[in-house]
């Protein structure tokens, strides 16, 4: 028998012996699956980017797989090792054997329904918004108009959440200074900006709170907050400046506000909805997008595999496109940049389910083609990537595959798939801009001796060049053909300093520090994340969920340039000036 066949054994015996003593476990597991879990299996456990967990689908598996599963994770999947050193929430064999036992004994006593009047109970000020723009004016290009102010233009600033300390930052994108940090719900999830008022920014949390803040004042204050729901995701902000409609997993739905106030205007209730299986039950709400095609929000039915179309420049914001039959499980989306009267027309969403991209045409509000990713690819674009090929004379669209190393390329509006590209794992997040030669694709659900890699994919010949690779002691720039090592740095990792929390207002905040900790002594890999463009196309900033920290890249060459440091678990980034130009971001 060999080695790995024999310890495999050993570890499913060590398992069986611990399931035979659970019940020893002092693990909350209702709270440690809402906050760790809910995000990719579901709220009512019907899975999405994670397996269907409800008792039903677990029976056909053994309890010793499941809790080995817990433990050691899946390679190249979402699914983390609980039971190493560095997860969020440790879970000893006991641990994992109980949540087992839960899982299998879950009944869905409760199906929420999103209820406008319960929403608008939760609306607060915070600041008063007038009187902030009288005292801090900002001109209608974004300039800052008032001595001591801290950036010379909103579009300058770049956001970044940090997930596990629940806190949106506001970085100067020309120094890499932290102007600000805000608590803003458990594990902030998406920011945007107003692109018709870009001074105002919103954030919404995996927690279901939306955030307004005044990015043209001093310390960036929040303005307003409202609870959208228990758990959400998507967020968008209408061209016009008017609208800001946020997206819930629990309860199913949107939630349409006023963009100058946050006050809920408007809740469009997904409880009970048909699937692509001809079942009627609720669906969570994945990706929300604005286009300037037309007055319009799309979004998606996560569970129901539709895609819902809002007029909001018609009295009660009605549903004017309803597109069925997309795929099952649908997931993130973004918009195709062709240029002339197509830009923005086509919603561009993943069916993580079907393994395709569903293209939802918003003039015909029909579902225009499909185009497969390959079989159990998992599409995620996140902010995906759009550019003309030169080379082609055609406009090229890229989404990551999350289960595997491959970024797929299609053309449009042919929606032909052109090539598939192999990366060293399974990725979230491709991003370009027309200031760099590539397309960022990251490699974070690798393996861990490749989920510190990014590989830097040429636009016009759809080839490897380069491939940012950060150590656990240096960093390396190196061309992908020959292996060679173009840039080498330093990446030692250091200490958080500790802070403390702050009130600012009615609000709390984190001050930055502005010295590092010492230096760690057992360095943890870098597992690299969301490459974004800033500085106005001149630097790339790439997030470190493991070390706190961000990278910033030199967008034409690759370069490491330096860090911003003391963070925790840094996520997603966005760029105001670069987002402008983005269709639907």
């Amino acid at each position: 028998m060999k080695l790995n066949r024999l310890l495999s054994v050993a570890a499913a015996t060590g398992l069986l012996v611990s399931i035979s003593m659970a019940g020893t476990s002092k693990m909350d597991f209702a709270k440690v699956y809402e906050k760790e879990c809910q995000g990719c299996h579901g709220p009512i456990h019907q899975g999405g980017v994670g397996s269907d967990l409800r008792p039903k689908a677990l029976k056909k598996k053994s309890r010793e797989f499941l809790a080995e599963t817990i433990l050691n994770g899946r390679e190249n999947t979402a699914m983390p090792a609980w039971g190493h050193d560095g997860a969020s929430v440790k879970f000893s064999p006991d641990d994992a054997s109980g949540m087992v036992d839960w899982l299998m004994d879950w009944k869905n006593t409760v199906e929420l329904t999103l209820d406008l009047d319960k929403v608008k109970q939760t609306w607060t000020k915070l600041a008063d918004r007038e009187a902030l723009a009288k005292k801090y004016p900002v001109d209608k290009d974004g300039n800052l108009k008032y001595k001591g102010a801290e950036v010379k233009n909103v579009k300058d600033i770049t956001f970044a959440t940090e997930r596990d300390a629940s806190l949106v930052d506001f970085i100067d994108s020309t120094t890499g200074k932290v102007l600000s940090r805000h608590k803003a719900g458990f594990a902030v999830h998406v920011t945007v900006t107003n692109k018709a008022e870009p001074r105002y920014a919103y954030s919404i949390s995996r927690s279901g709170r939306l955030t307004m803040f005044d990015i043209g004042a001093p310390g960036q204050p929040a303005l307003a907050s409202v609870q959208v729901g228990q758990e959400s995701r998507g967020l968008a902000v209408s061209p016009d400046g008017k609208y800001v409609m946020a997206g819930n997993y629990n309860p199913g739905g949107a939630v349409l506000c006023d963009a100058h106030t946050l006050e809920p205007l408007k809740a469009y209730d997904t409880s009970r909805v048909i699937d692509p299986d001809g079942q009627i039950g609720p669906s969570r709400v994945a990706y929300i997008a604005d286009t300037p095609y037309g007055p319009y929000f799309s979004f998606a039915l996560k569970d129901a595999g539709h895609v819902y179309i809002v007029d909001y420049s018609k009295p009660d914001f009605p549903i004017v496109g309803d597109i069925p039959n997309i795929g099952k499980i649908l997931h993130d989306a973004f918009l195709n940049e062709n240029e002339g009267e197509d830009f923005g027309r086509y919603v561009q969403v993943a069916s993580q389910g079907s393994d395709l991209m569903g293209i939802v045409d918003q003039k015909t509000k029909k579902l225009a083609a499909k185009v497969y990713t390959g079989k159990k690819s998992k599409p995620h674009p996140g902010q995906g990537s759009s550019w003309f090929n030169k080379k082609m004379g055609k406009q090229l669209n890229a989404t990551q595959s999350m289960n595997f190393g491959q970024v797929v390329i299609w053309e449009s509006p042919g929606w032909n798939v052109v090539k598939k590209i192999k990366t060293a794992g399974g990725g979230l997040f491709v991003g370009t801009s027309p200031h760099t030669p590539w397309i960022w694709s990251d490699c974070v659900l690798g393996k861990p001796d490749k989920y510190n890699e990014v590989h830097l994919i040429n636009k016009e010949t759809l080839e490897t060049d380069r491939i940012i690779k950060v150590g656990k002691t240096k960093g390396q720039l190196i061309d992908a053909k020959t292996g060679k090592v173009l840039q080498e740095w330093d990446a030692t990792q250091h200490e958080k300093v500790p802070v403390n929390e702050q009130a600012f207002g009615k609000e709390k905040v984190l001050p930055m520090p502005d010295h590092l900790g010492k230096a760690v002594k057992n360095p943890v890999q870098p597992r690299l994340l969301h490459a974004e463009p800033a500085n106005h196309g001149k630097w790339t900033m790439i997030s470190e969920w493991t070390t706190g920290r961000i990278g910033i890249y030199n967008s034409e060459t690759g370069e490491f340039i330096k860090y911003i440091e003391n963070l925790t678990t840094p996520t997603f980034t966005y760029s105001v000036e670069h987002r402008q130009h983005v269709p639907g971001a």
